[in-house]
């Protein structure tokens, strides 16, 4: 005869049993080969989820997909297409019109190695964006995260709608957008324009002609060996060029000071303003036009190209290298 405390445990062990199979569902892994040869170009275009991409030097595209359920192929559809000279993985959703991706606690990632010499165009609805060691065009664009590139030997344009942007030597020109996060940098031997809606940038060592602007944040520079055109609305800026930079440029903030350091040697034409402070220089300037505690106009060493520095809301100091 079962004792009631027997009987709980029967019942207890009866309903750990029913629930097994939604307690044991296994992740979901997808692997693919395709044939790729160096020269060619990868398209990943996907509803949702994350997308990793990495340069080797070995031929052909090798493709895995994960997911943390097994039944993602019935909210999902994979498609991997083979072409001459192109490899392209597309996923969409099944049901577009009723499907909720963060309701049904789906995490989806897409993992593809390929050759360094391919031309890369990525886009995500739905997660993080990640490329390195790519030696040819790299396009990123994702709707809903962060953005990483690094170790790229040719052109960027990164796109973000909901995160941060961090790019790490890469050899070509770089374009960078968010509308919702900060923008960090350093290594760039191209020019650089980084622009943000929601956040701060912050970058080192950028060899070519450089263009910052947030609405939203602070702007920190430093080793710039271009011409600088910086300006923000929400914050401090502090640009130091490296020795010897006579590019000139644009720095401007409506939210903080403005803190610029120049090579003594530097040869350019200087027009500091302020509308809420006082310009300080440590470096000797020839007076050309106006000199007052909020304004000043001159030359630095024989003169050169503009450098124009402002600020709406803190004082300008320009500091010796």
């Amino acid at each position: 005869m079962l004792t009631r405390k027997t009987m709980g445990s029967l019942l207890a062990g009866l309903a750990l049993a029913l629930a097994a199979p939604m307690l044991l569902r296994a992740d979901y892994r997808a692997e693919k080969q395709l044939k790729l040869d160096p020269g060619g170009r990868l398209v990943v275009d996907s509803s949702d989820g994350s997308v990793t991409v990495a340069g080797e030097r070995e031929s052909g595209a090798h493709i895995v997909v994960t997911a943390n359920r097994d039944d993602v192929e019935q909210y999902l559809e994979f498609r991997y297409e083979e072409h001459p000279g192109e490899v392209r993985v597309v996923v969409r959703r099944r049901h577009e019109g009723w499907f909720n991706w963060g309701h049904h606690g789906l995490n989806l990632h897409i993992a593809v190695n390929v050759p360094e010499e391919t031309s890369l165009n990525v886009k995500t609805g739905g997660g993080s964006v990640e490329a390195s060691r790519i030696n040819r065009e790299t396009e990123l664009d994702t709707s809903g995260g962060s953005i990483k590139a690094s170790q790229l030997g040719a052109n960027l344009r990164a796109h973000t709608s909901g995160g941060s942007i961090r790019i790490e030597s890469v050899k070509g020109n770089a374009r960078v957008d968010t509308s919702g996060g900060g923008i960090t940098g350093e290594d760039l031997d191209g020019t650089l324009d980084a622009r943000t809606s929601g956040g701060s940038i912050d970058l080192r060592r950028i060899k070519g002609d450089l263009l910052a602007h947030t609405s939203g944040g602070s702007i920190g520079i430093e080793d710039a060996g271009g011409r600088v055109n910086a300006d923000t609305s929400g914050g401090s800026v502090e640009v130091r060029f490296t020795r010897g930079n006579s590019h000139g440029g644009e720095i401007e903030s409506s939210g903080g000071g403005v803190r610029v350091a120049l090579d003594r040697s530097a040869n350019l034409n200087l027009d500091a303003s302020t509308s809420a402070g006082s310009v300080v220089t440590d470096l000797p300037i020839t007076v050309s036009g106006t000199l007052g505690r909020s304004h000043v106009i001159g030359t630095v060493g024989s003169g050169g190209p503009l450098l124009r520095i402002h600020s709406s809301a803190g004082s300008v100091r320009i500091e010796a290298l």
